[in-house]
């Protein structure tokens, strides 16, 4: 019975009867790449719209050099549902537009600046998520997920086996994730993920092959444990 008017973001006030509360959106899919109303008002702490628009063009190049290290991403039906763990502008979603994909874009709570309202202006689909707890997802899996900088974000506040198995949960088998980050980063990253039996490597970025930020793709292996019968087998053998 709690009132839920505190729940509510009201819209920002207008002076003529005329004006959109909260900005003009443009039309699909021009608002896609539009650079939002309220990253335009100067609501969104320290971004501008150039810095937007350089992140728009950004996420387009890191696409192609994705789309190299797993040719799949560029395989109709292949992918149907990504999950973006740490979204920013959403540029990865953008960046996807052309091809047949759902997009969950995740802000997590952690996060420098809150970026929902842009992801959502940009006519999206987002949440928040605390990366040290469980995510929600019923009744779906994802086929793709893709963190950026996630790791970094969450050092000292989780163990990176949480995140890891989380995302193991959400992934369903032969599903791929890539994830960017600091390179001492992915190393740690990458003994966990060799332990879940998940087939990984670790690649250059776009950038400079000098760079400290590196990219770790991985597949989610479909296996099982042994029958107890065969491991009753091999017991008796290793005895004899």
């Amino acid at each position: 019975y709690t009132k839920m008017e505190t729940c509510l973001t009201p819209l920002p006030e207008v002076s003529d009867i005329k004006e959109t509360a909260g900005g003009h959106l443009a039309r699909w899919p021009e608002r896609l790449t539009a650079v939002p109303p309220r990253i335009m008002s100067g609501t969104v702490n320290g971004i501008s719209a150039d810095i937007f628009e350089k992140d728009t063009d950004l996420w387009k190049k890191r696409l192609l050099h994705y789309k190299a290290l797993d040719y799949q991403l560029a395989e109709p039906g292949r992918y149907r549902n990504l999950l973006d763990m740490n979204s920013y502008l959403g540029g990865f979603a953008a960046a996807l537009v052309d091809y047949p994909v759902w997009v969950m874009n995740v802000v997590p709570v952690e996060a420098q600046v809150n970026t929902l309202g842009v992801i959502y202006e940009r006519g999206l689909i987002g949440t928040y998520q605390n990366w040290c707890e469980a995510m929600s997802t019923y009744p779906r899996t994802y086929d793709f997920i893709h963190a950026d900088a996630l790791f970094s974000l969450y050092n000292d506040r989780c163990e990176l086996e949480d995140i890891l198995l989380e995302m193991d949960r959400l992934l369903r088998p032969q599903g791929s994730v890539i994830i960017r980050d600091d390179v001492d980063v992915l190393v740690n990253v990458k003994s966990i993920v060799d332990g879940l039996n998940w087939e990984s490597k670790m690649v250059d970025s776009e950038g400079s092959p000098h760079a400290r930020e590196k990219i770790l793709i991985a597949t989610k292996q479909y296996w099982t444990l042994p029958a107890a019968s065969d491991q009753g087998h091999q017991g008796s053998d290793s005895a004899s």
